[in-house]
């Protein structure tokens, strides 16, 4: 039974269960970190279960910005938060993960002042709506470096927060996830058309966020590997993107839904993303996390067992219950 530690990067964990990012939207209107955010990542940060904490998406630009009181990392006023945050998480025994995230399509016009942008001029299939839900602007190549630069820029704010690695989303029906996605990305460039073109935007953010943390930081990638929808992305895919992930420069995949963002219909089951991290874990060397449905310890050790992944995120039960075991 795979209850062992497991080392990432240079990182060693003291258990597989982590909690995942979950947006709890506690956050000042600007952003920053609230005394409030403090006590609930300090209470559950404590759990003895609990070796690692991704905390929950922060908008690496205004413009990605998913919805009010969102957690920020896009400017250098978030550090001292940010900076406290770490703290709290360490001093109550587990590891510190910066998810970095630009909502693309789905940062509504009215939170942000600016109108969203994404892979193509494309209304988001996902409902509830998310964003405006009008058509967004087409970003242009320039448009994607700058992005790529954010990203990066955000990277370094994690790494001198004190965070033990950062995230990359590239899930839920954000941006990234859009350009991987071909139900978003109809674009003819080098960024569209085919998965190794949709891959692109993905190499050059792992690249650009490698470059700048190192390779003391974990670095990870969540992937919207699958839409479950017919036309969308697929888990063959998604093998081949968590290949090309690995080899830019990745050391762990966190694995979850594309357009059918966190949830996939008809199922409840723990770990109900496990036919996508299986095939995953057989084509990869990195560890590769699974969450969705896990409610007991005893659900997460089976999934293990049965090599459905090497880490497994525990998010709603944490989020109900800091103390959660069982």
């Amino acid at each position: 039974m795979q209850k062992d530690r497991l080392k990432i990067g240079t990182k060693e964990l003291t258990s597989r269960i982590v909690m995942p990012p979950i947006a709890t939207y506690q956050s000042t209107e600007e952003g920053y970190v609230t005394p409030g955010m403090l006590d609930y990542y300090g209470e559950r940060a404590a759990n003895p279960n609990v070796s690692m904490i991704i905390t929950e998406h922060s908008y690496i630009d205004l413009g990605g910005k998913a919805k009010a009181k969102q957690l920020s990392i896009e400017k250098e006023a978030d550090m001292e938060g940010l900076s406290r945050l770490t703290d709290v998480i360490h001093r109550n025994g587990a590891l510190a993960m910066a998810q970095l995230n630009h909502a693309g399509s789905a940062a509504p016009s009215e939170v942000t002042g600016i109108k969203p942008v994404s892979a193509s001029s494309v209304i988001l299939p996902v409902s509830p709506m998310m964003g405006d839900g009008k058509e967004p602007e087409e970003l242009s190549e320039d448009q994607i470096a700058e992005i790529i630069s954010r990203f990066a820029s955000a990277a370094d704010r994690a790494k001198r927060a004190g965070y033990d690695g950062v995230e990359i989303h590239s899930a839920h029906a954000y941006l990234l996830n859009q350009f991987y996605s071909p139900l978003t990305n109809l674009r003819q460039d080098r960024y569209g058309g085919s998965l190794e073109n949709r891959l692109n935007i993905h190499r050059e953010v792992i690249r650009a966020v490698r470059d700048t943390i190192g390779r003391d930081l974990i670095l990870s990638i969540r992937l919207g590997g699958c839409d479950y929808t017919e036309g969308g992305s697929t888990i063959e895919d998604s093998v081949h993107a968590a290949e090309v992930f690995e080899e830019s420069g990745a050391d762990m995949i966190d694995l979850s839904g594309g357009m059918c963002r966190y949830t996939r219909k008809g199922h409840t089951e723990p770990g109900y993303f496990q036919d996508m991290s299986s095939a995953i874990k057989k084509a990869v060397s990195v560890p590769v996390m699974l969450t969705g449905g896990v409610k007991t310890l005893q659900d997460a050790y089976l999934l293990l067992e049965k090599g459905a992944a090497d880490l497994i995120g525990v998010g709603r039960e944490l989020l109900k219950n800091p103390r959660w075991e069982a």
